[in-house]
């Protein structure tokens, strides 16, 4: 009964999108205040009803109700309960509910907390908004039902895929959900601007802490599952430039872009045209991601494996979203152009060339992840585009970014004095290049390309505390009364910048610095490795609640010194009949002791088992920078400017003297 009464809330939900689609929108175009204010309550109608649906279908997962084909399909009785319930977002149907839910709520969350929009605007924002829920909402009741019933119903379920059951890949696609459909409203935002013919600094203001929300819970979702990906897959590395890595990554390309021309529209009032165009190309992007995982165009264990008529309608989505908003970009845009001039040495120009390289980045990134499937389809032949081309492109247009990013906040807005800052970055480029010196004798040389990308890190970090300093004064008296004035808005800037320079030095000490050796081991064996020594003490069988693991057991000494033990172990889940390697991890802030194991090197080497031993210097700044970026966020996110965002401006009274 409950799965049917979740179907139910979604074909009411479909209804209230329909009308929330039309009525809203009608009413801004005729100056109808009732039509218009009827958005908030379709709004959250909506979101209360697809919620509904989405604690239907979480509740036959948790009870194991196989009269539910997506919960034999995903779910076991013996799953622990945690997977049960990720279990819910774990499949083609239940990721797209959750993906209907967070549009939803994201439509909710600016009836209820939009009051200072001005009407017409908040009309047609959530007019928008119900357009994409119509799609989507559709797609799932015709093609795409989580709540297909299963005749007669097993006795229990095929399980989740047991590399998804983990902690990790448990909360890691709600947060990139968050992200890729947080960026929604922005596009709503975006082309309700559009169809108004009206952008201004107070609509920068609005759309800036959506966009800021939607680009921190990408980051985290990115970080999450690179961290998934570190400790679960067995293979030691953090990122692989695999398609469905890239297709989260370009978003969050787009959406950083995005916060800084949105920065530059809201301060001086210019960038309008841009700040739309990447408002539109950000979403579309989280979309064109949305149609490569589920189109069935890639094999991946991220991808869904479905037909590819489900792709065609998603494609089709996808075609309407992109060529009507850029239809309407083309009309409206070059009457938006306007607000301050900048000197080519400023501020603006510094977010300008910023924006252009975060744009080229993510159109490389593009062509790489596209072109192998455009070839395919026309030519009928297959190639891979790996982490070769991606560093080769990526990498010489991501320095550049990195020193402008130092520069940038040293510069005033409308025109800076460049010789007089780099006067004042001058100490820190001598104390860069030894760093960089120092560098090159810890690592006994090393590739000449990762050292200076080392010193552009370390220029990134001192060029944001120096710029933090200056605005703090902090060496005159009153420093600390200064820092507390200081918006937070701009204390978030300087931890994200930070953030990256942190991140940039993990994904450089991994890179170019990892070492990997390869061994058969039996009981007794040693195995050396940057400067440790790992003794293979042999294997346990471990009953799991449902898989049966064998755990190795590994004593790590150092100079003759006792210093841990380690546990990796590969598991067999039987009814997925299907075996995973689980890694154990020595972390330090220094580097990473990786180790795992695999099958028996040979079915007649009895003994013998394929042990892999990884060192990964400073990896976990990776994880500390992707943290700092998300908390710079968060503190940008909690100034008191961006959540109540541009006030309304009440007419004065008729006899309200000037000082009034």
């Amino acid at each position: 009964m409950i799965p049917e009464l979740g179907q139910f809330a979604l074909a009411l939900a479909l209804m209230a999108a329909l009308v929330q689609s039309v009525l809203p929108i009608w009413g801004a175009s005729r100056g109808n205040a009732t039509w218009m204010s009827s958005a908030q309550t379709t709004a959250l109608t909506q979101a209360l009803l697809v919620a509904f649906a989405f604690g239907a279908l979480m509740h036959s997962f948790i009870v194991s109700d196989f009269t539910v084909r997506n919960v034999v399909e995903n779910s076991n009785s013996l799953k622990p309960m945690l997977y049960k319930v990720a279990g819910t977002w774990g499949s083609h149907e239940g990721s797209l509910l959750l993906w209907v839910l967070i549009l939803a709520v994201f439509g909710a969350a600016v009836a209820v907390l939009g009051n200072n929009i001005p009407l017409a605007l908040k009309a047609r924002t959530l007019s928008v908004q119900a357009w994409i829920s119509v799609g989507f909402l559709s797609f799932m009741i015709l093609t795409s039902n989580p709540f297909d019933r299963v005749f007669p119903p097993p006795l229990d379920g095929n399980d989740l895929n047991p590399l998804l059951q983990d902690f990790g890949l448990a909360i890691h696609p709600p947060l990139l959900y968050i992200g890729y459909v947080g960026f929604s409203i922005v596009f709503s935002f975006a082309v309700a601007a559009l169809i108004e013919g009206r952008v201004d600094p107070a609509w920068a203001r609005w759309v800036r802490p959506w966009t800021l929300a939607a680009w921190m819970a990408l980051t985290g979702g990115i970080a999450l599952g690179s961290w998934w990906a570190y400790y679960e897959l067995g293979w030691g590395g953090w990122w692989f430039w695999d398609p469905v890595e890239n297709v989260s990554f370009m978003p969050w390309l787009a959406g950083t872009a995005l916060l800084h021309s949105a920065i530059v529209t809201e301060k001086r009032d210019t960038f309008k045209a841009w700040t739309i165009l990447l408002a539109i190309l950000t979403f579309s992007l989280s979309l064109l991601g949305t149609f490569i995982v589920r189109s069935g165009l890639l094999t991946s264990v991220h991808a869904f494996a479905v037909d590819p008529e489900r792709g065609l309608y998603i494609l089709g989505l996808l075609g309407v979203s992109i060529l009507g908003s850029l239809a309407l970009f083309a009309w409206r845009a070059p009457s938006m152009e306007g607000g301050g001039l900048f000197a080519p040495i400023s501020r603006e120009a510094g977010l300008l060339i910023n924006n252009l390289l975060i744009a080229t980045a993510c159109a490389t990134v593009l062509f790489g992840t596209l072109y192998p499937l455009f070839l395919e389809a026309i030519t009928d032949e297959k190639i891979s585009v790996g982490p070769p081309f991606f560093n080769a492109s990526f990498i010489p247009i991501t320095l550049p970014l990195i020193i402008v990013m130092g520069i940038g906040p040293h510069l005033s807005w409308k025109r800076a004095d460049l010789p007089g800052v780099l006067a004042r970055l001058k100490w820190l480029g001598v104390f860069v290049l030894l760093s960089m010196l120092v560098v090159w004798w810890i690592a006994n040389g090393g590739p000449l390309l990762a050292v200076i990308s080392m010193g552009i890190a370390v220029w990134l970090i001192g060029a944001t505390i120096q710029d933090w300093a200056r605005r703090a004064k902090l060496l005159q008296p009153g420093a600390w009364a200064r820092v507390k004035r200081q918006p937070r808005a701009s204390h978030g800037m300087s931890l994200a910048h930070l953030g990256v320079g942190v991140l940039m030095m993990g994904a450089i000490g991994a890179s170019a610095w990892k070492t990997d050796t390869v061994s058969f081991a039996e009981p007794g064996t040693q195995v050396p490795i940057a400067g440790f020594e790992v003794t293979f003490e042999g294997i346990n069988q471990v009953q799991g609640p449902n898989y049966i693991a064998q755990v190795a057991t590994l004593n790590v000494t150092k100079d003759g010194e006792f210093v841990t033990q380690l546990f990796p172990e590969r598991r067999v889940y039987p009814v997925a009949q299907t075996t995973t390697t689980e890694s154990d991890i020595r972390q330090t802030l220094a580097g990473d002791l990786y180790v795992s194991i695999a099958e028996p090197a040979a079915e007649n080497s009895e003994g013998l088992w394929t042990l892999r031993l990884i060192y990964e210097p400073l990896v976990n700044f990776l994880w500390l920078g992707s943290v700092m970026l998300v908390l710079g966020g968060g503190l940008s996110l909690s100034d008191r400017r961006l959540r109540v965002g541009a006030p309304r401006r009440k007419a004065a009274p008729a006899n309200a003297t000037p000082a009034e």
